[in-house]
């Protein structure tokens, strides 16, 4: 048993915690996990990060080390109150009990007038793909976000769009972001033990678009429907859809871009979904 799982079963008999699954919680005892995913963020003393469910706060404990401030968002009453006992006497960190689908992360980051501001988080695999979709098309102003998912979730997000990998949630991510795996996590890691490995993954936000749209709503609209029925050709998944009331008017738009009709939505690149809603 290392220092760090010694420190976690202490403060879970201390204050009486156990881990919730509804709220997917696992403890991180893995000193040298928290280290690297901190490198791997490159967070400094100009850095405001804000983390999502630190839970125990250990993770936390490292944060304020290395950052200007640190803004943690729990739901869990029970962790805040952790939380603030905890870190009574740093100067740099601020509990937040709300949850982070709900909150205004811009007013955060303009309250706290910091150089970067960098999302930092051990998310909870029930909710990572409504989270990191909120941070995304929330438009907030931060630079990165340096997460650990499941690997599963790992391949998928950081997946190219066309390929068997990819998902709806991947185009979005390569039109806001660029995705990199940074490293795995075996399960062992963690308390109590998750039935899978998890991946750390960094999400750089592209300070430019990568493509001009004309519509950034319909783009995203052609690519769910496209996904909700992935196995059926784009001209049939989209067809009696509000982004494509005439399959004839498809037709044309995808012989224009020289693309088969009997394509399927999963072959396609953000690129040519990008045409394509442009077009129609």
């Amino acid at each position: 048993m290392n220092n760090l799982e010694v420190e976690t079963k202490f403060l879970m008999k201390k204050y009486g915690v156990n881990a919730n699954k509804s709220l997917g919680q696992n403890f991180l005892i893995d000193k040298e996990v928290i280290a690297n995913t901190i490198q791997k963020a490159n967070i400094g003393k100009d850095d405001l990060v804000i983390e999502i469910g630190p839970g125990l706060g250990t993770l936390t404990n490292e944060l304020v080390n290395f950052a200007g401030k640190v803004i943690c968002v729990e739901l869990d009453k029970k962790m805040v109150e952790i939380l603030k006992d905890r870190f009574l006497l740093f100067d740099n960190i601020e509990i937040i009990n709300e949850d982070i689908l709900k909150i205004d992360l811009n007013k955060i980051i303009d309250e706290n007038k910091l150089e970067r501001t960098k999302i930092v988080a051990n998310l909870p695999y029930y909710i990572t793909t409504p989270i990191i979709m909120r941070l995304l098309e929330g438009k907030a102003k931060f630079d990165s976000i340096t997460v650990m998912v499941q690997k599963e979730v790992a391949d998928r997000l950081c997946a190219k769009t066309g390929t068997r990998e990819a998902g709806a949630i991947t185009y979005t991510v390569e039109y806001y972001a660029d995705a990199k795996k940074l490293f795995t996590v075996p399960n062992t890691s963690f308390i109590p033990m998750p039935g899978v490995e998890s991946e750390v993954i960094t999400l750089e936000i592209r300070k430019e678009k990568p493509y001009d749209v004309k519509n950034e709503e319909k783009l995203f609209k052609i690519i769910k429907y496209a996904f909700m029925q992935r196995r059926k050709t784009l001209l049939n998944a989209l067809q009696n859809t509000e982004v494509c009331s005439n399959k004839e008017n498809l037709k044309e738009v995808l012989n224009n871009l020289q693309i088969d009709e009997r394509i399927r939505g999963e072959a396609l690149t953000l690129k040519d979904f990008v045409n394509i809603s442009n077009l129609l």
